[in-house]
């Protein structure tokens, strides 16, 4: 797992700096079937990320390659699943809110977590067997200083405080689902502080206790949320679907998640 791992975060560091350049100059931009708007560093991230993924020998599931069908993708014991530029609304207001995301899946669950912050060179990776997760600051050429898996990089969850709750909204997606759902949370404490975050950062936030909760009650695919999660599992957090209360399952028949709550 180790290895597999590795390579993850290689090729995410590799999109990452790959990203950066087309982020800092200008780009063009086009709109998907879905509405969706798409940059030339979706498609550069993916490639990029494919010559270092195709190579283990498992298939992946990612936003920019055309996914095959469940009959076929039924039978994958083990997958890649990947967001190549994860907040390209984000990435095109240039608030540096985006993200690489890998996550190696097994029958079904998250094991391995990579998110690659390119703008704060901040890199988020978890092996979920080990309980483990890292945060890893990287130098200005996007490389450690020392090296992965240090125990001085292990995130550890700031504890909460019983009384206020800090919720982790989405920058671009904050809806009338969510807002009731923070409403509601008035009736259990005192003070309630809201927090905007873009892409796959949401999760980032809740596994470091920077935020407790995060609500998500709004349409998202597997590629958005399976290197959060695995994350957010490595530290004992729960990706709780609101349809199914079990943790959110991936390369279901339909890649859209249902709506989801991630807390301890």
């Amino acid at each position: 797992m180790n290895n597999y791992l590795r390579i993850a975060l290689k090729s995410a560091v590799e999109a990452g700096k790959e990203i950066l350049k087309i982020y800092e100059n200008e780009f063009e931009i086009s709109i998907k079937e879905d509405k969706s708007p798409l940059t030339e560093a979706d498609i550069a991230s993916s490639d990029i990320i494919n010559s270092y993924l195709k190579p283990t020998g498992f298939h992946i599931i990612s936003e920019e390659i055309r996914n095959l069908e469940f009959d076929i993708r039924k039978d994958w014991k083990t997958c890649w699943i990947v967001d190549p530029l994860d907040g390209t609304k984000e990435f095109i207001k240039r608030n540096g809110e985006f993200t690489v995301n890998i996550a190696l899946v097994e029958n079904g669950i998250p094991k391995m977590g990579v998110i690659y912050v390119p703008v704060t060179r901040e890199l988020y990776y978890a092996d979920v067997s080990k309980g483990k997760a890292y945060k890893t600051l990287l130098n200005n050429a996007h490389e450690t200083d020392g090296s992965y898996f240090n125990d001085n990089d292990l995130i550890t969850p700031i504890e909460d405080d019983k009384e206020m709750i800090k919720v982790v909204g989405s920058r671009s997606h904050m809806n009338k689902d969510t807002l009731k759902f923070i409403e509601e949370l008035k009736n259990e404490y005192r003070g309630i502080d809201i927090v905007s975050k873009g892409s796959s950062l949401k999760f980032c936030l809740v596994a470091e206790g920077k935020a407790d909760i995060y609500p998500r009650l709004a349409p998202t695919m597997e590629w958005d949320t399976a290197a959060g999660h695995a994350i957010c599992s490595a530290v004992g957090l729960t990706v709780i679907s609101k349809e199914t209360n079990k943790e959110l399952a991936y390369n279901k028949k339909d890649l859209l998640n249902s709506h989801f709550i991630v807390k301890k």
